[in-house]
Formats: structure tokens, C-alpha cells, sequence
């Protein structure tokens, strides 16, 4: 520009000063078209990702293994957990807790076979006859139940047990159906128990411990 317009009465220059130029310059940036244009948190963060995974699998000229045997490793590792599963199959969860015994024949007592089996001995020891013809038939449905020969369901009686035991083990329909009419008499028409009427359940529950569920037409009990 010439010198001489300077010198010039009420010129006024064309060229802006810092402040202004700054200010200009801060509302251009500030314009919406800017602003779409720059890389958003997901654009940087992809990008480091890009180039992190670059660096895994770009093994160096010079021989340095370090980040690319990282890599092999752990493919190793991967390929070792598929085929595992493949040949043992999943891997079994922690073994839970034993869950507490079902309610029998509206009772809840938990006690095993093996205890309600020494209680009722140690009934018929006294001459307990009702407790133990009581407690020896329990101690059969309880031993069923616990190797899962029968699953009767909440509330089941002892008759409807009996049957379940029927199916599952025809060698035994006729002893469990006796049984169970031994325990309704006792337990809930107050005949009293006897050395005989106990004999009868403690052999059905003998019996009950031999048995095996085996294909049909086999034998139903062990010898």
C-alpha cells in the first residue's frame, strides 16, 4: 500500500488490528461448518484402537517377537479352549449344595433314610410300634427319593407313592401298596403299630434298598 495514504485527513485503514483480527478469526472458527468437520470422541477412539491393533499385528524388520508373539499366544490359548470343549465338553459348574429333602406325606421332616432308619430301629427297641412303623416306611420313601428312582410330587400320599413306586419298580407294586396301607392305618386311623405290621415295612424297605431300575422283563430286584 502506498506510504502516502497514510498521511491522508480521515483516512481510515483497511487492515484490522490484533484485537480485531483475533476477534474476526474466533467467530469464523466458531461457525457450525467447523465444528462437523473435526473427529468426534467415537473417531479418535476407533482410530486408537486401529492403530493399537496395528501394532499387535505389524511384527518388526529387526526381529523383536514381543507384541507379535503377544498375539500368537493368545491364539494358542484360544485354539487350546476350543478344542478342549470340543473334546470334554463344557466345563461343569460348582457343585451346589445339597438341596434340603422334600416334605413327605405332609411331614417336613429333612432327615436322611440312613437317620430315619436308625430312629425307627431304635423305636422298635422300646416297643414304639407306631413311631417305628411310621418311621421305617419314611425311611423307604426317603431312600427312592434320594437315588431318584421317585420324584413324587409336593403333597403326594402314601398311597400315591406307592404307585409311583409301581412304576418305576414293578417287582415292588404289590410290598409298596401294602406299605402304605400299613402307614395310613397307623399314622392317620390310629391303629396301633405292631411287631408284625413293622416287619412288613422293614422288609419292604430291605427290599427297596436291593432294587435296581433295569430294562422291562428284566428282574426288578438284585438277588
Amino acid at each position: 500500500m502506498n506510504p502516502l495514504l497514510w498521511s491522508r485527513p480521515g483516512f481510515v485503514p483497511l487492515l484490522p488490528d490484533a484485537d480485531e483480527a483475533r476477534d474476526r478469526a474466533q467467530r469464523e472458527l466458531a461457525d457450525p461448518i467447523y465444528r462437523a468437520a473435526e473427529p468426534t470422541a467415537f473417531d479418535r477412539a476407533a482410530r486408537a484402537v486401529r492403530d493399537f491393533l496395528e501394532g499387535l499385528l505389524t511384527a518388526p524388520a529387526s526381529g523383536d517377537w514381543g507384541p507379535w508373539a503377544f498375539v500368537v499366544l493368545a491364539v494358542i490359548v484360544v485354539a487350546a479352549i476350543v478344542v478342549g470343549v470340543l473334546i470334554w465338553g463344557r466345563p461343569r459348574g460348582v457343585v451346589r449344595a445339597r438341596p434340603a429333602a422334600r416334605a413327605l406325606f405332609d411331614d417336613d421332616d429333612e432327615r436322611s433314610a440312613d437317620e430315619l432308619r436308625a430312629d425307627a430301629a431304635a423305636a422298635a427297641e422300646h416297643g414304639a410300634w407306631d413311631d417305628a412303623v411310621v418311621l421305617r416306611f419314611r425311611a423307604f420313601a426317603r431312600g427312592l427319593t434320594e437315588r431318584g428312582i421317585v420324584d413324587p410330587p409336593p403333597g403326594a400320599t402314601a398311597r400315591a407313592f406307592s404307585r409311583s413306586v409301581g412304576e418305576a419298580l414293578p417287582g415292588l407294586a404289590g410290598p409298596a401298596a401294602e406299605g402304605a396301607g400299613v402307614f395310613d392305618d397307623v399314622r392317620y386311623l390310629g391303629r396301633p403299630g405292631t411287631a408284625e405290621t413293622y416287619g412288613l415295612v422293614a422288609r419292604l424297605d430291605d427290599t427297596s434298598v436291593r432294587a435296581r431300575v433295569v430294562l422291562p422283563g428284566a428282574p426288578a430286584v438284585a438277588p
